[in-house]
Formats: structure tokens, C-alpha cells, sequence
């Protein structure tokens, strides 16, 4: 029945529609040609839907919908041989508009599937309490309001399956309604806005009720007791979801459970050993971010059909059980974000066909198990953020499935040795091993060939010496390199633009020196939409955990940056990075950089984030800047900058932090009003009458003074004038740096 409405997914967004088994089997039945044709009633409730949906917003139906015409024979119907209509099966069709009524007038219709549209309106109750609907599929679209009760007792509806999944329905579930659905196996109403207690009368009234998909949505309370009184119940999924208490121990007595998944919701208490040992035909267990705390129990070892096991942010603790080994199927495990502790080798792995494995986050010690490379099938292993040790064996170039690597956080060593043992792993697309390898070299050795398919390489806070390493210029599918936080020197290397598919590069905090070259205005990836439209589009093995409440699930989710800040650049920032139109973040601060904004950043349309502050910057701020309209934050504080702030736009928002350390900047948004402060020409007028009135007051006191003296003569006269004021305009013209100094403090 998982087949029939969908599969549990990690997240709404992923979510998607799974065909219905019945309607699998009717389109090899529709193969063959009716006997006869619809009757009019049939054709004039077809054309009364069509007539629902709005102009151009009909998919194209009206092509073969034409009045006259054998309906049977339209697109998206199939009839019985009698002639009787009974599908409508026109998902994914692009219509837009409400479901109008007249369907119902369809006597023989068993199974409609409008799902993946853009309907909108209520869901009708002429459908949901049909006498002959067995299969009702309105999934992906915008139907809204409340779903209504049964207004007067009915005998048995037909209806199997209903989903009502991914629309905009609202408040309680209704709790008399279900009492006709006596031959119901399937509800999916996820990806909702219910509100109240989950219903529980559904499976009460219906005795083969066999699947129930309530996650996404915002009922709240306990889960309701009498799910396990219910033998067929093989699917259970309420997750992301407000719902609070215990597990109840009712539920565990639903012994054919195949797939429990409560992920996301407000649960308290352990998992009880005995309790999960029942559920034996357990497939997919899914308790994550439900509060849970205590152990794994040994028992989970029981649970041999077992293939996912999800139970990544809880309160659990304690070692994990060697039992766990027995569970022989197992392919996918999450327990990030506990506190287990003790060695991973207590688990022996080699029984296991694990295809992604998540440790990271706990407490876990020692080396990495040796049992793990026996894993063939492994493709995603993350073990960051904990306290594994050692160096790498030889063994895990036997991971050759391996896509996605992560230790960041540990305290491996030896970081040549672990490159070299990697590099047999040819199918690793990310590899992060920042957080290791303290005070080591950065490798040099082009012996690291390899790693022809890496997309993602973070080797940051080691800090690592040495100097960009040449090998990383072979990567040529590489689009993230992040080696910020170690201690590299010398210069940016002048290959870096043959990295075709780089995007993402922060080499912040380092010791890097030299000019910013224009190598860096020349990545194609950052060119133009169309280059950036060739980046790997397939999601990763493991969401990427880029910041603790921000995660990654493609490659080409991460914004495009270039982050250079707190090294040792100096020179002018080159106006060729104007040229990178697909740019999100760039942060050039802490540098010693000088001269003046280029104009040409203005052209960095894309732009979310800009810091240059904390160089030797001079000029004013491009007024063109405003323009940026995606700007969300920006810094040039501790300057040199002068003039007018740039106001409206994304200006209007930024804080006066945004300019501090610039005395020369003004306008309203610093609170500095440019009129009250001299021009930089008036101020070069006031310094220059400085001299002047320095040369008139000298000049008077002297004439005096020779006059009182009775005046010689007048080529004296003269001699005194020269000898006396040529070394004042002398000194202070060749100090004139000083003299508009004095002023812009002022």
C-alpha cells in the first residue's frame, strides 16, 4: 500500500505522487475498444467539468473534448465495455479552475486522478461520498477549506483509497465522515493544515485499513489510541506534526506495522526493548527530532527486515548495541545529533549492506572500524563532529561506491597518507575533512592524482602550512574549495581560473599575500547563467550541514562566492570582478587593499552580500550600488571613504555600522548631514587661504615694523619680504597632505 499513495520522504519538497495500483491495472484494461459509446448524460457531465476550468487552463482537452463526439474516446477517459465512463484519469494536464460537481453525475465512474494540477475551490462531497468512486486522487493542487461531515447516515461507500495530499485544507478532521468508510485501506491527507487530534475513528470503522499518511501537517494531542487494535495496519505516518506524549504501547501491538514514521513532532520516553521487538516486520523506523532519550535497545538486533533506522536528534545516549549488527538488511542509518558514546567497534559492520551511514555528532571514540570497509555498497559516511582518532587504513579504498565523505571535527592525522588512501575511492564527489590534521603540511606531492569526479573539497581550520597545492588543479569537475582557517602563504595561484566548474571558494583567513589576480574574474561559473546552468543538478547523498540551522541537498543550491577576507592582499581591487554577474557573496575584508570601490562591482547584479571593510579603501561609495537590488548586507566600515551614501534601495535597511570608521562619509542614514560639512573643494579653498593669511599677517607685522624703523631702502626691503615668507609657502606647500588633514576631523 506504500505503492498506492506515496512514500515517506525527509521533505516536503521532495514529496512526490506515486501511480495508483488500481489505475496500473485499468489502463491495461483500456486497452481494448468499448462495445459502445457514453451516454449523453455521461458527455454532458465531461463537458461540465470542462466547462469549470478557466480559459486556457484546460490542458489542451478541448482538442479532443468536443460535444458530439464518442467521449470514450477522449483524452484521459476510459470506459467499461458497455460504454459506461469509468476513469477520468487527467493528472498532470496543467488545468486550472474548480472541480465542478457534474462529475458526480457520473454513475459508473470508479477512479479519478486529478492530481498535480492547479484546482482550486473545495473538495466536493458529490466525489469523497460517491456510490461508485473507489480510487479519489486530487493531490497536488490548491484545494482549500474545511473537509465536510456526512450530513445523513449512508450505507458502505466504495471508496479504497483517498488522497488528498499537498493542497490547502484546513482545520479538523471531520470524525462522523469516516463512519461510512467501511472499505477504506488508504488516506494520505499529508502536506496540509489540519489542526486538532489525529483521527482515529478510520481505522475503528474500517477493517482492512491497511495505510495512513497524516505528516505535515499541525495536529497536535497524543497519538490516538486503537491504531494497534488494527491487524492490517502496515503504514503509519504522522510526522512534522505538534503532536505530544509518550509512545503509546498500544501501537507496538500493531504487529504489521511495515513502516512507522513519527519523525519531527514532541514525544517523550525510550524506545522499551520489548515493545520493538514485536513489530518484527518493521522495513522503515522513524523517530528522529521526536525527544526520544535512553538506549538502543539490544532488541532493535531482532529486527531483521529492518532496512532504514532513523533516529538522529534525540536525547540518546550509551553505546550503541552489537545487535545492531544483526540486522542484516540494513541500508540507511541516522543517529546524528545524540550522545552516544564508545567505539564504533562494537558494531560489527561486515553483515550489514549499508548504503549511507550517519554517525556524526555524538561522542563516539577510536579509529574508524575496520568492519565499515566491508560496506562494497557504502556510497554516503559521515563522522564528523566527534572524537574518532588515528590515521586512515589501507582499506578504505575498498569503499568503491563511496560518494560522500565527511570527518570533519575529529582528530585524525597525517593528512598525506589519508589523501593517498582516498584517491582510490574514484567515485567521492564531496570530501570534507577540515578539523584535522592539526599544525600538518598541506600536501604538495602531485602523486595525489585521483579524485577526478570531487565536487566538493573543505580541508578549512586545521590550520594547515604550506602553500596552494598544484594537485588541486586537476580537479576538473571541482566546484567548492574551502581552505579558509589555516595558515597559507604566497600568492593565489594563476591556475585557479582553469578550475571550469568552480563556484564556491573561500580561502579566508589565511596568510595569502599579493594582488587579487584577474584569474579570479575568469571562473566560468560565475560568468553567466548559462555556464552556471552545467552544475550537477542530482541531490547529495547527505544533506550538507553548511551552518547548524542551514542545510544543502545539491551542489548547486550553495551560493556562488568568493571569500578572500582576513589575509594580506594589497593593491587595488580589479575592476574585471564586475564580470562575475553570478556572484552572491564576496567578501574581500581585512585585507590591506587601496584605491577606490570599482564602479564595475555595481555590475554584480546576483549580489547578496558585500564586505570590503577593514582595508585602506579611499573615494566615495558607488551611487550605483542602490541598484543591487538583492543586497542583504554590506560593509565598508574602516576606511578611508568620503562623500555621500548612496540612499534608496537596499541602502535604506543597512545600519550605521555599515560605515563606521569612515569620518569623511556622510548623508542621513549615518546621521551626518553633507551640507553642515565642507566640500572636499571648499575645503581645498579654506586651506589655501591658510598660507595667504599667514603670508598677509607676516607681511604686515614686517612692513610695520621697517617703517617704524625708517626704511633703509627699498631693495632691503624687498630682501627682507623674500628671505622671511618664501620659506613659509615653501613649508607649507610641501606639506600640503597636512592641510585638508587637519580639516577631516573637523
Amino acid at each position: 500500500y506504500s505503492r498506492v499513495l506515496g512514500p515517506s520522504n525527509s521533505s516536503k519538497i521532495r514529496e512526490k505522487a506515486m501511480p495508483f495500483l488500481g489505475v496500473a491495472v485499468v489502463l491495461l484494461l483500456s486497452l481494448a475498444s468499448p462495445a459502445s459509446s457514453c451516454t449523453e448524460q455521461e458527455r454532458g457531465a465531461l463537458l461540465g467539468f470542462l466547462g469549470g476550468l478557466m480559459p486556457g487552463g484546460n490542458g489542451g482537452l478541448k482538442v479532443s473534448w468536443v460535444n458530439g463526439t464518442d467521449c470514450c474516446k477522449w483524452e484521459g477517459i476510459v470506459c467499461s465495455s458497455d460504454g459506461t465512463v469509468t476513469d477520468v484519469l487527467l493528472a498532470s494536464k496543467g488545468l486550472r479552475g474548480v472541480i465542478s460537481s457534474s462529475l458526480g453525475d457520473l454513475a459508473g465512474l470508479k477512479r479519478l486522478n486529478l492530481s498535480h494540477n492547479w484546482l482550486e475551490g473545495s473538495l466536493l462531497t458529490e466525489l469523497v461520498f460517491s456510490r461508485s468512486i473507489i480510487v479519489l486522487d486530487v493531490s497536488f493542487n490548491r484545494l482549500d477549506g474545511h473537509l465536510q461531515e456526512l450530513q445523513s447516515p449512508n450505507p458502505a461507500l466504495p471508496l479504497q483509497v483517498l488522497n488528498i495530499s499537498s493542497n490547502l485544507f484546513t482545520g479538523h478532521f471531520p470524525s462522523t465522515a469516516w463512519g461510512a468508510m467501511k472499505n477504506l485501506v488508504a488516506l494520505n491527507a499529508s502536506n496540509n493544515s489540519f489542526t486538532g487530534q489525529m483521527p482515529s475513528s478510520i481505522c475503528t470503522n474500517a477493517p482492512s485499513f491497511a495505510m495512513l499518511d497524516l505528516s505535515y501537517n499541525q495536529f497536535s494531542g497524543t497519538i490516538s489510541l486503537g491504531l494497534g487494535s488494527r491487524s492490517m495496519l502496515k503504514v503509519l505516518k504522522v510526522g512534522h506534526n505538534s503532536l505530544s506524549g509518550a509512545l503509546p504501547v498500544e501501537l507496538f501491538n500493531a504487529t504489521t506495522l511495515e513502516q512507522l514514521s513519527l519523525p519531527n513532532n514532541f514525544l517523550q520516553g525510550v524506545l522499551d526493548g520489548s515493545h520493538i521487538a514485536k513489530l518484527s516486520n518493521l522495513t522503515v523506523l522513524n523517530l528522529g527530532s521526536t525527544g526520544l532519550s535512553g538506549k538502543i535497545p539490544d532488541s532493535v538486533g531482532q529486527l531483521k527486515r529492518l532496512e532504514e533506522l532513523y533516529l538522529d536528534n534525540n536525547n540518546m545516549s550509551g553505546e550503541l548495541p552489537s545487535a545492531l549488527g544483526n540486522c542484516s538488511n540494513l541500508r540507511y542509518i541516522t543517529i546524528r545529533n545524540n550522545s552516544f558514546i564508545g567505539d564504533l567497534s562494537t558494531v560489527n559492520f561486515t553483515m550489514l549492506d549499508l548504503r549511507i551511514a550517519d554517525f556524526s555528532m555524538n561522542l563516539f571514540t577510536g579509529p574508524i572500524p575496520e568492519s565499515i570497509y566491508s560496506c562494497s555498497n557504502l556510497v554516503a559516511l559521515r563522522l564528523a563532529y566527534n572524537n574518532f582518532h588515528g590515521h586512515f587504513s589501507p582499506r578504505i579504498g575498498n569503499l568503491r561506491s563511496l560518494s560522500f565523505f565527511s570527518i570533519t571535527n575529529n582528530s585524525f592525522k597525517n593528512i598525506t597518507n589519508a589523501l593517498q588512501m582516498l584517491k582510490s575511492c574514484k567515485n567521492l564527489t564531496s570530501l570534507l575533512i577540515g578539523i584535522n590534521f592539526k599544525g600538518e603540511t598541506i600536501p604538495q606531492d602531485e602523486t595525489i592524482d585521483g579524485f577526478e569526479n570531487l565536487q566538493v573539497l573543505t580541508i578549512d581550520d586545521c590550520p594547515l602550512v604550506g602553500q596552494d597545492p598544484l594537485w588541486i588543479s586537476n580537479l576538473e569537475n571541482l566546484g567548492m574549495l574551502d581552505l579558509s582557517l589555516n595558515q597559507l602563504t604566497g600568492q593565489i595561484p594563476s591556475w585557479i581560473d582553469g578550475l571550469g566548474f568552480l563556484f564556491f571558494l573561500d580561502i579566508s583567513s589565511n596568510q595569502l599575500s599579493g594582488n587579487i589576480p584577474t584569474a579570479l574574474s575568469k571562473l566560468p561559473m560565475l560568468l553567466s547563467e548559462r555556464n552556471a546552468a552545467k552544475l550537477d543538478t542530482r541531490f547529495l547523498e547527505l544533506p550538507a550541514f553548511w551552518t547548524p540551522l542551514r542545510q544543502y541537498r545539491t551542489v548547486g543550491a550553495f551560493p556562488s562566492k568568493l571569500c578572500l577576507d582576513n589575509n594580506n592582499f594589497t593593491g587595488v581591487i580589479p575592476p574585471e570582478i564586475g564580470q562575475l554577474k553570478m556572484l552572491d557573496i564576496l567578501n574581500l575584508s581585512s585585507n590591506s587593499l587601496t584605491g577606490e570601490i570599482p564602479q564595475e562591482i555595481c555590475n554584480l547584479t546576483n549580489l547578496q552580500t558585500l564586505d570590503l571593510s577593514d582595508n585602506q579603501l579611499t573615494g566615495a561609495i558607488p551611487s550605483a550600488l542602490s541598484d543591487l537590488h538583492f543586497l542583504s548586507r554590506f560593509d565598508v566600515s574602516n576606511n578611508k571613504l568620503e562623500g555621500e551614501v548612496p540612499s534608496g534601495g537596499q541602502f535604506d535597511s543597512f545600519s550605521n555600522s555599515s560605515y563606521s570608521g569612515n569620518p569623511k562619509l556622510c548623508g542621513p542614514m549615518i546621521n551626518n548631514d553633507c551640507n553642515s560639512r565642507p566640500s572636499s573643494a571648499s575645503g581645498k579653498r579654506r586651506n589655501n587661504l591658510r598660507p595667504a593669511l599667514v603670508i598677509g599677517i607676516t607681511a604686515g607685522g614686517l612692513i610695520a615694523l621697517i617703517f617704524g624703523r625708517e626704511l633703509e631702502s627699498p631693495d632691503r626691503w624687498r630682501n627682507i619680504i623674500t628671505r622671511c615668507m618664501m620659506p613659509m609657502v615653501r613649508t607649507c606647500n610641501g606639506t600640503q597632505q597636512s592641510c585638508p588633514t587637519s580639516y577631516s576631523h573637523r
